[in-house]
């Protein structure tokens, strides 16, 4: 089993060093930087498994890294923030963040929410056979393609399209995206998609989940994700 990089970018040289020690014991191999920049040039050179950005660094914060990894790649990311309240969360999620982790934090929490992201990323980042429904309803007759209008999902290989432009998502847009889909015109509630999409078999923060449907929505279409106030999202049928 080949073994998961990962790249830790954080100033504090204590968190720095306790957090590598930790995530080296449970067999994982860490590039630690102490900076935004050499966190990039690390990121160019190596191309970890999946990247562990704290907010606040110095020479480029964060979040600004995390937008220009995402430029480049869709290799996972993790914002590490002081604050659970914070907005920085929120810019981290927009920036192209899948999830978040607040310090002070537990090395196994860590450990899980890594493992979690890494399990999405498996298989293209997304649930086999279109989502646990295994839909079929491709107006082309295409086994696996989903037809919204103009949008089509193509479920087995991991592609959608807009007007017939292919459009990019993350692992974890994608799977979102699956998970609608599997259902349209059904409610789903946030703790659902936390569950299904994030893997969280615990409450977790939905402001990931509401922030993940407005980056999608800005790919598919604004109007094609409907709030339900109280209640959730739905895919427009």
């Amino acid at each position: 089993m080949a073994e998961t990089h990962v790249l830790f970018v954080e100033d504090d040289d204590v968190i720095r060093e306790a957090t590598t020690l930790a995530l080296e014991r449970d067999g994982f191999v860490v590039t630690a930087m102490p900076d935004g920049l050499s966190g990039l040039e690390s990121f160019r050179a190596n191309r970890p498994d999946i990247a562990l950005l704290d907010v606040m660094v110095p020479g480029m914060d964060g979040v600004s890294l995390c937008r220009r990894i995402r430029d480049e790649s869709t290799v996972p990311v993790i914002m590490l923030s002081a604050r659970a309240d914070s907005i920085d969360v929120v810019l981290g999620l927009e920036a192209g963040a899948d999830d978040y982790v607040t310090k002070p934090f537990d090395g196994s929490v860590l450990v899980a929410r890594i493992r979690a992201v890494l399990r999405r990323f498996d298989h293209s980042g997304g649930p086999q056979n279109g989502g646990p429904n295994g839909a079929d309803n491709g107006s082309d007759g295409e086994r696996g393609v989903l037809s919204f209008g103009d949008l089509e999902v193509d479920t087995e290989g991991m592609e959608v399209r807009r007007a017939g432009a292919a459009v990019a998502l993350t692992p974890t847009e994608m799977r979102l995206l699956l998970e609608f889909s599997s259902a349209p015109g059904t409610v789903l509630s946030r703790d659902r998609l936390l569950e299904r999409v994030w893997d969280y078999d615990w409450g977790g923060d939905t402001r990931v989940v509401d922030v993940h449907v407005q980056r999608l929505r800005t790919k598919i279409g604004q109007d094609r994700i409907e709030t339900v106030r109280g209640f959730g999202y739905k895919l427009k049928a």
